[in-house]
């Protein structure tokens, strides 16, 4: 079991620099955002959406998938969503993720590894409804986060991206009246600071389709 253990330890300090890894959000103090702050409230999200949802999940799956899902990060780094604009860019993401999530599967052994590498790829292929409700979890919490910080923080892109969560909640009416009052608090806080709401549509309309 130490040779296991070993293992495991080896892990969890490589998961430490997901406390300092940044990601492109802000508190509401200022302070830029950590993936492990990130996966914090997305977990909390999962013990308090649980009874709404329109399904009953495998609490213990999901939240392992949650946790998980970023830990490749450690190594491969977190990148915005608006930064992997072209097929090259999102293969090249998906490349450095694949290496992560099969060095991590070497590190821990062919059973936990093995366990960690099914619930990655899970979450990645969106195919269950654990790992649908998982993916929805991520981009909501993004937005909420959002909302949190100050409005000064948010490209346009962000703004626009607003308008754009129903794609991943339309599955789950829980998930999808959340998506609501999500977008709801992030429109007050743009026609508060003065930003034109139907201009940011007019723009999602004039761009090609987007996915986040």
């Amino acid at each position: 079991m130490k040779e296991q253990l070993r293992q495991v330890l080896e892990v969890l300090n490589l998961a430490e620099k997901l406390k300092y890894e940044l990601r492109h959000s802000w508190l509401s103090n200022g302070r830029q955002e950590s993936v492990a702050e990130h996966t914090w409230r997305m977990s909390l999200m999962v013990v308090l959406l649980e009874p709404y949802l329109d399904h009953e999940i495998e609490v213990a799956r999901t939240l392992k998938m949650v946790i998980i899902h970023d830990l490749v990060e450690a190594e491969a780094g977190d990148v915005p969503a608006f930064e992997v604009t072209t097929p090259e860019l999102k293969e090249q993401k998906r490349q450095r993720e694949l290496q992560a999530i099969e060095r991590l599967r070497t590190t821990l052994g062919n059973g936990l590894g093995q366990h960690v590498y099914e619930l990655w790829h899970e979450f990645e292929d969106k195919l269950t409804y654990e790992s649908r409700v998982a993916n929805a979890l991520d981009k909501l919490e993004v937005r909420i986060q959002h909302n949190n910080a100050d409005i000064s923080t948010w490209l346009e892109v962000e703004q626009e991206f607003v308008f754009l969560m129903g794609q991943h909640t339309e599955f789950d009416a829980c998930l999808h009246q959340l998506k609501e009052l999500i977008e709801a608090q992030a429109v007050q806080k743009m026609e508060a600071a003065g930003i034109s709401v139907a201009a940011v549509k007019q723009r999602i309309i004039a761009k090609p389709q987007a996915v986040v």
